[in-house]
């Protein structure tokens, strides 16, 4: 292990991180791709139109006034658009590189959540509304009709089950729920979705109308069905592995910068060739007996120093206290990196870093990554001087940029930070791109701070600390 002297990442007085860092070649990372996002939504309409076209011309007119006929067709279409959209969801978390680096994960993340009500309310209506048809069609009850349905229909109560595990992820999510759950919890729920889907593909191709006696429909819509899911195994599963086992990451300090904040210095191989822009994230498997089977995201506190990278975590729950404990040599696995919290994201030759608590670590990294010719101004909160986590190494790099550092520290009942305030400590500050990192209430703050002294929205970027 690296003594605190010669740690390439080590507190100001005895490493590169802590003053101005020299030259180190690493590997740049690829710019956004903007037109790859206007292209892929594209191609999810033409799909969801052809999704729509299928099953109305699936149905005859025979059919739709039959007894029952127009509901069950009401039941087939949301099924199918249902699960058109389930797709799209998957996909957006998929964490395929390119929408990531041009989006950020917050966003997709975002469009998922916005997606989620309309799948989940269109797979409900394709249950109650077959359930209705058939049993208008057969002349029965609607609860011996689900008897029925459970008893004689093949794939049937797979099918439920499936509904079932959907409805719990969906219930799960919403955010006065979730803010109830550990991270672990929400997390674990939401891998049943994964069987919840296959339940569902199965029952939906034995009997959806869609698909019997139609093999050209169905061959497609099996196709759709395992790209969605080659993407999963490769961006969430396959490549995770392969970049683990390539730079071979353990464990070789865990230091502690303030009350209930450390810092995991790990060591690899090839971090040269580790392709991340200061702001970005990690999802980490700290391979011990109890933390193996769990990722949590954590964003680097500093640009890869190789062969070391250091990721900066404060204990709010059982991971991140669990994590204080780590023993050198411990393997670790990555996930990312991920994330559009970048210089790329900016608009302007000027930024405002505003960071909070923890937050203030992604922004370190940031500083470190930004072009050496931008005007950069700092602010950090926190409540007492030692929640200023990386404080000398953020003053040094403000040094070398050549920009602003404002501290307010203390309670925020005492330390008010207004859009007035916000003003005097920058005044030029809607010709700047705003970069907020923090808990979910600080970043939300400051962005309606930033709007109503007449900041663009295109030049607030936001990351918050929550799931």
């Amino acid at each position: 292990m690296p003594d605190a002297a010669t740690s390439p990442i080590s507190q100001p007085s005895a490493g590169d991180h802590g003053r101005v860092p020299h030259v180190i070649w690493r590997r740049s990372a690829p710019a956004p791709r903007p037109r790859f996002v206007d292209v892929c939504a594209g191609l999810a309409g033409i799909g969801f139109g052809v999704v729509v076209a299928s099953a109305l011309t699936n149905e005859s007119h025979g059919a739709l006034v039959a007894p029952g006929g127009l509901v069950t067709a009401v039941g087939r279409l949301a099924a199918l658009t249902g699960a058109y959209l389930m797709l799209i969801m998957i996909v957006l978390i998929a964490r395929l590189p390119w929408l990531e680096r041009s989006v950020g994960q917050d966003q997709l993340i975002r469009w998922h959540r916005k997606i989620a009500p309309w799948a989940i309310g269109l797979i409900t209506t394709h249950v109650v509304a077959i359930t209705l048809g058939y049993a208008e069609a057969d002349r029965s009850g609607l609860l011996h009709e689900v008897w029925v349905l459970l008893r004689s229909y093949r794939d049937i109560l797979a099918g439920s089950v499936g509904f079932g595990l959907l409805l719990l992820a969906g219930i799960t999510s919403y955010h006065a729920v979730r803010r109830r759950l550990r991270y672990e919890t929400w997390w674990a729920i939401h891998l049943y979705l994964y069987l919840g889907l296959a339940l569902a593909f199965a029952h939906q191709i034995v009997t959806g109308a869609s698909f019997v006696g139609h093999p050209l429909t169905r061959a497609l819509w099996i196709t759709v069905w395992v790209v969605t899911a080659g993407l999963v195994l490769i961006f969430r599963v396959s490549q995770p592995v392969w970049r683990s086992l390539k730079h071979r990451l353990r464990v070789v300090e865990v230091r502690d910068e303030a009350p209930g904040v450390v810092s995991v210095i790990c060591q690899g191989r090839h971090l040269d060739r580790l392709a991340v822009s200061g702001g970005q994230f990690f999802q980490w498997r700290f391979l011990t007996r109890d933390l193996w089977w769990q990722a949590h995201p954590f964003s680097l506190s500093a640009l890869p120093r190789p062969p070391y990278l250091r990721v900066t975590i404060k204990a709010t729950g059982d991971f991140s206290r669990l994590v204080t404990r780590l023993r050198p040599g411990t393997p670790v696995a990555i996930e990312g990196p991920y994330g559009a919290f970048t210089h790329h994201a900016r608009t302007t030759d000027g930024v405002l870093l505003v960071g909070a608590g923890v937050g203030i670590t992604p922004l370190r990294a940031l500083l470190e990554d930004l072009p050496g010719q931008t005007d950069v101004t700092v602010l950090l909160r926190a409540s007492t001087p030692d929640g200023l986590v990386h404080r000398d190494e953020i003053s040094s790099l403000v040094k070398h940029h050549g920009g602003r550092l404002h501290e307010l520290v203390g309670p925020r009942q005492k330390v008010r930070l207004g859009a007035r305030h916000l003003r005097h400590l920058v005044p030029d500050i809607v010709t700047r791109d705003i970069y907020v990192c923090g808990p979910e209430g600080f970043g939300t703050e400051i962005v309606e701070m930033a709007a109503k002294l007449g900041v663009p929205p295109e030049q607030i970027h936001i990351e918050s600390f929550g799931f």
